[in-house]
Formats: C-alpha cells, structure tokens, sequence
C-alpha cells in the first residue's frame, strides 16, 4: 500500500509540475502578445505624431474642430447645423430644388461650398473661418460700407446668379449663425493666415487660350467634363463638381469672371485636391485656363454698369466696363494687364493687383 501511495505522489506532483509549466508558458506568451501590442500602439502614435507635423497650414486656426456633427441638439446648435446644410446643399434650401418658391434665392444649382471648400475651412480657398469679424467692411463695388448680409446677397446674384435673401429670413440667419461658429477661434479681427486666395505672378502677356483649352482638358475635364458643365450627384439634388459656364454657372458680374481671381482660385486649388503648399499648375497655366473659362457664355448679371461708383476702384480685370482708363474691354478680359496697373499707378497713384 505504502508503494502506491508513494506511485500516486509523485504523478501527482508531476501533474502539478506540468501544469506549473504550462502556466509560465501561457504567460510567457500573454506576456510577448501584450507587448506586441504595446510596440503596435507606440508605432501607430509615432506615425500620427509625423504625420500631423507633416500637416501644412497657415496658420493654426485651421486644426480646430469645424465638424457640425459634434454639437448636441440644443436650440442654437440646431441653427448652426441648417447654416451648414444651407452652405453645402444651396439648391435644396434656397435655390431651385427648393418646392417653396418664394424661398428659392439662388438661381442656379450651384452650392456655397462649390467656391468656399470644405464648408469654408479649406485655406485659400476664401475660408469663412473668422470672416464675419472682418465686417462691415469697404466694399468697391459699392463704394461704402457693407454688412456681412449685404455681402452674402452679392453672392446671391452674382455667383448664384439669383437675388436678394431678406436679411431677417430664417436661411440668413442660420448662415450668419454658422459663419459665427466657424469664427469662435479667431482673434477680434477675424484676420487669419491663408484668407482669400493664393496669388500668381501674372504673365506680362495676352491670356493664350488656345494654351487654356490644353490645360482645361488636360487636367479639368475629367471633373468638370468635356462641356464644362461639371457633375451631378446621383440623386441630381447638387453639383459634386459645379459647372464652370453655361446658365447654371455663376453670371458674368460673379468676381470669378475676373482672369486673375479666378487664376488665384484655381492656382491654390485645382486640379480638385491641389493644396496651396503643393500646387499642380504653374502660374502660366493657371492663367490662361482661366482666361479660356472666362471667355464662355454665361448669364448675365443686369445693371453691371452701376457696379463699382468710383470706378478707379474697378479691379483691372474687371471684364465689363465703364473704366476709368482708356484701355479696350479686350484688354481688360485678356490681358496684358501690366500696362493697365501702370496707368492707375501714375494716374491715381493706385497699386493694383487684380
């Protein structure tokens, strides 16, 4: 009996061995996955941390957060969100998807968010982050003045080729509210790195359309089409890429009829994904492509000849006259646009840049 016992002993203590055994195996194991995980974490914010100094901006501003989706459903949030919603879905809200008809402001299917990228946060791309501080603000093409409703209602019958939104209307409202969201960062000037567009060093020539036309169907076409007339959503509600002439585009008293504003624009901007840090065109080519864009048919805006009262204030690539200078409506479209700045520089000892 005494052996038996004896026997049982020790195959238990060998069972109690083994499963010592397997026990320091598995957490040997637990022990290498941990740190596995532990080396692909640390890698993975190491990564994050390269590749948020490898992020570009102008200014810091731009890392904010601008995501509508974040606020929570109280009254105010919700004006802010139907801003948002107005600025990239026009058509829907205040254009003519629009079933109410008294509501429909905008008359052309073109979005806010079609210009002002990214719901106004892309730099150099007219960002709206803090641009509600900048006003009222001197207009030109007034000669006064204005408020930041005065200026929305210039988009809306320029580049929306529409008319005026009643300045107490429940949509003016909702995007002034959105456009004082975007601002909360900024300082009391509203003044930002990377405002308005990225500038070009103008050809001391004529836009050369025939070299436009190789540009826009080199790198526009597969976007904007071969007609320019853009891209729809599959549901036809907005343009995903707005047509760049035509009578859905914006009319011909829209600042982006400008050769050199629109050659800023698409300089900082396009092909679509170009950012101002690393453009694709060359200042050449951004020029003549907008020179070639600008010289399709488009609406026309009614009463141009009011625009701009004092008209030494007149932008030198403003394609409608009067002017206050003796050069053709030709020139003033296509340029060389050199001589004209030198004239208002001696004249009216004014530097012009666009």
């Amino acid at each position: 009996m005494g052996r038996i016992k004896g026997i049982g002993t020790n195959s238990s203590s060998k069972q109690s061995l083994d499963t010592l055994r397997e026990m320091r195996r598995l957490c040997k194991q637990l022990g290498l996955s941990l740190l596995g995980i532990l080396l692909i974490c640390a890698t993975v914010v190491v990564m994050a941390l390269d590749a948020q100094k490898g992020v570009v901006a102008p200014d810091d501003i731009y890392f904010m957060s601008y995501d509508v989706q974040r606020l929570d459903t109280k009254a105010g949030n919700q004006q802010i969100k139907l801003g948002y919603d107005i600025f990239v879905n026009s058509p829907k809200y205040i254009g003519p998807v629009q079933s109410d008809s008294t509501k429909q402001y905008a008359g052309n299917n073109l979005a806010c968010a079609n210009c002002h990228l990214d719901a106004g946060t892309k730099p150099f791309a007219a960002p709206l982050i803090g641009v509600i501080k900048r006003f009222p603000q001197y207009r030109g093409r007034e000669d006064k003045m204005g408020t930041i409703e005065e200026r929305i209602n210039g988009c809306m019958e320029r580049s929306m080729n529409g008319h005026v939104m009643p300045e107490d209307s429940e949509e003016m409202r909702a995007m002034i509210a959105y456009l004082e969201w975007l601002g909360r960062y900024t300082p009391s000037n509203g003044k930002i790195g990377g405002q308005g567009f990225l500038k070009i060093e103008i050809p001391d020539r004529a836009v050369d359309l025939q070299h436009g036309k190789q540009v826009f169907q080199l790198h526009c076409v597969l976007c904007h089409g071969e007609d320019g007339q853009g891209q729809k959503q599959l549901d036809g509600s907005r343009y995903t890429y707005p047509p760049l002439w035509g009578q859905d585009s914006y009319n011909n008293g829209a600042g982006m009829t400008r050769v050199i504003t629109a050659a800023n624009f698409i300089k900082g901007n396009m092909p679509f994904g170009t950012t101002y840090d690393n453009p694709v065109l060359t200042d050449e080519e951004a020029y003549d492509v907008a020179g070639y864009i600008n010289q399709k048919l488009r609406p026309t805006k009614p009463n141009r000849e009011v625009d701009f009262p004092n008209l030494a204030k007149k932008p030198v690539s403003t394609p409608y006259g009067p002017y206050a200078d003796p050069f053709s409506m030709e020139q003033h479209q296509k340029g060389p646009f050199q001589p004209i700045m030198e004239y208002y520089k001696k004249e009216f000892n004014l530097n012009k840049s666009k």
